[in-house]
């Protein structure tokens, strides 16, 4: 099971800029162009609102973390960037595979991705991947893979950022997030389900731990779609 295919994710552009400006970090300048925001639902981490910066005159995209979900992982993400470049291949744009993580100090830190194997199954099933020379015709030490998606597709980048920089550091798995409607499913057939009866239909049906099902209980409470009293819980009209 693909957990993105189960975790709808919720991408809206709220405002369009056709002529804005921002600093564009890695070249050290100040660039022009169009800017877009976008604001973001995403069951498996939270609320987000995220800005596009296209630079028509380098075919390069910038998305950017403006407002991030409370935690100490993702307040470190705001602010943070992801680069898309005009690959070789007509139509695409590419970025390099790097994957987040927390250091022993709760640091936020990144690894770049060596080979296939270490690509989570959700980039591999939604984009395609391919070696860093097939993209840019160049070879650089420590660039081996990358994801592509189509030039000007900001809500795909959108999505690549969520999988590479945010997904890997939530403390709720994809694959316990994606059984999240089938759960919600089953409380609402049980209109008010005893929280043991919930327990025991997570584990039988779907496999889920009693911890799991707390966190997904959790999510779906923090999105008004259910209500959770002592004994038991029922899903909102």
């Amino acid at each position: 099971m693909d957990p993105l295919n189960n975790i709808k994710i919720s991408i809206r552009r709220i405002e369009e800029r056709p002529q804005d400006s921002w600093v564009d970090m890695s070249l050290r300048k100040l660039r022009k162009g169009q800017v877009r925001f976008y604001r973001v639902n995403d069951p498996l981490t939270g609320q987000w609102l995220f800005k596009a910066c296209y630079d028509d005159e380098m075919r390069r995209t910038i998305i950017k973390a403006l407002k991030c979900p409370p935690g100490g992982g993702f307040v470190q993400l705001e602010g943070r960037t992801m680069l898309f470049q005009k690959s070789l291949l007509e139509g695409y744009s590419y970025d390099v595979i790097s994957l987040s993580y927390l250091d022993e100090e709760e640091r936020l830190r990144r690894n770049v991705v060596a080979n296939a194997e270490e690509v989570p199954e959700t980039i591999l099933n939604n984009f395609k991947v391919v070696d860093y020379e097939e993209a840019t015709g160049k070879k650089a030490i420590g660039k081996k893979l990358v994801t592509l998606c189509e030039e000007r597709d900001e809500k795909k980048m959108i999505m690549l950022f969520l999988l590479q920089r945010a997904w890997p550091i939530s403390k709720v798995q994809p694959e316990t997030a994606a059984r999240m409607n089938d759960l919600l499913k089953s409380i609402k057939d049980l209109e008010r389900a005893m929280l043991n009866e919930v327990y025991s239909t997570a584990e039988e049906k779907f496999g889920l731990t009693k911890e799991d099902t707390d966190l997904i209980l959790g999510l779906l409470e923090a999105e008004g779609k259910i209500q959770k009293f002592e004994e038991y819980v029922k899903t909102k009209p």
